[in-house]
């Protein structure tokens, strides 16, 4: 079933508590992904949604969960799987938001690169909800510091990325774990083959949700490819930046050095930029994060892992430093812009044939028009014929 509209959350049956944490949020009108999965999920049907990032998969999975929680029972009731330790930190973030007002709804997260017996501690506390990275959940199972075989709901959220980064193993014994589970969620922004043998496996008639990426929720970016050396792109980033008064910005890489490369050359051109990559503390991730989402930072420097684990809604513009080595990559790093109804500008760095050659099959592969650019004599923008 196609949604492409959505409707008002007052229409759902929610409970007031719900409904209030909603409207505190200054939300009256649900995403097509909302009013699609809400209804499914909320009379324990499984569910497989596909929709584009940025278009509110966290409240359409979970509204139906907090609903269901009894404040009573102190055993787990619901799990939700995230691929990174990021977007596992945004989930719980945002299903805080919407619990705010239910009392006795307690919930943890729980990822690797965390000392474990912070985690141990959280767990003691009886939480009905446990948001969490496949990996470290299996840690904890193993320890016998969390118990899931009571859980009613279940969701892989970005379940394509989770099974790509190989957590296949993981998530399918965590699921075998699961004998009383009423139903399964599975969200993501494409169906790709594996996602297809989990629902088969573990899904019974799933309500089957597709939200298009059409003129109403796809994002509004004008994207532009520059051909440049490779020594060039920090200044033509910060000239960009300075043109065209770009206050909170992304930089994308292939690798850890060019992260750190490229926030240093920005930092030497008097840039706020920080960089995050695998190899940096979780701590000081988490700061950098913290800052940039506060919009303390002027530009977030990152590899792929950051691309899905950051919510913000208005980043000015995504610089790809490196072209992307997928195409589902790109479609996800400038996802980052253009969000919320604003308009967003992604530009992509080409310094060699071989990127010359992925762009070009990049922006055939998705339908995308990339505009080749580049300064004129006097340092104005102009499209290249």
């Amino acid at each position: 079933m196609e949604i492409t509209q959505g409707v008002r959350f007052d229409t759902l049956g929610l409970s007031d508590e719900i409904l209030r944490a909603i409207q505190k949020r200054g939300l009256e009108m649900s995403t097509p992904v909302q009013a699609g999965c809400i209804p499914p999920m909320m009379n324990w049907e499984d569910v497989i949604a596909k929709a584009p990032t940025g278009t509110g998969k966290t409240f359409a999975f979970g509204i139906p969960i907090i609903q269901h929680i009894d404040p009573e029972d102190e055993s787990v009731q619901a799990v939700i799987l995230a691929p990174t330790r990021e977007l596992a930190m945004q989930i719980t973030a945002e299903m805080r938001d919407l619990a705010v007002f239910c009392t006795g709804v307690r919930m943890v997260c729980l990822y690797g690169g965390q000392p474990i017996n912070k985690q141990i501690e959280a767990l003691k506390k009886r939480p009905q909800i446990v948001v969490a990275t496949p990996g470290r959940l299996s840690d904890h199972m193993k320890r016998r510091t969390v118990r899931v075989d009571t859980a009613k709901t279940v969701v892989l959220d970005e379940a394509d990325r989770m099974l790509d980064m190989g957590f296949i193993h993981d998530v399918t014994r965590i699921l075998d774990k699961m004998p009383n589970r009423k139903n399964l969620g599975l969200f993501s922004a494409t169906i790709s083959r594996e996602v297809m043998d989990i629902a088969w496996v573990y899904q019974r008639d799933a309500a089957e949700i597709t939200v298009r990426a059409d003129e109403e929720n796809k994002p509004d970016i004008l994207q532009f490819r520059m051909d440049i050396p490779y020594d060039q792109k920090t200044d033509a980033m910060v000239k960009l930046m300075e043109d065209g008064d770009l206050e909170r910005v992304m930089v994308f890489c292939n690798t850890k050095g060019s992260t750190e490369r490229a926030a240093k050359f920005l930092q030497m051109r008097g840039v706020d930029a920080q960089c995050i990559h695998g190899d940096i503390p979780q701590s000081k991730r988490e700061q950098v994060m913290k800052r940039f989402r506060e919009g303390k930072l002027r530009v977030f420097v990152a590899t792929d892992v950051a691309a899905r684990g950051i919510d913000v809604d208005d980043v000015d513009a995504v610089f790809n430093y490196d072209v992307p080595d997928e195409n589902e990559y790109y479609i996800h790093r400038i996802g980052r812009t253009g969000r919320a109804k604003r308009h967003g500008v992604a530009i992509t760095f080409v310094s060699d044939y071989p990127s010359k050659l992925r762009l070009d099959n990049i922006a055939k592969c998705t339908g995308s028009t990339i505009l080749n650019v580049k300064f004129d004599e006097d340092g104005r923008l102009v499209e290249v014929k």
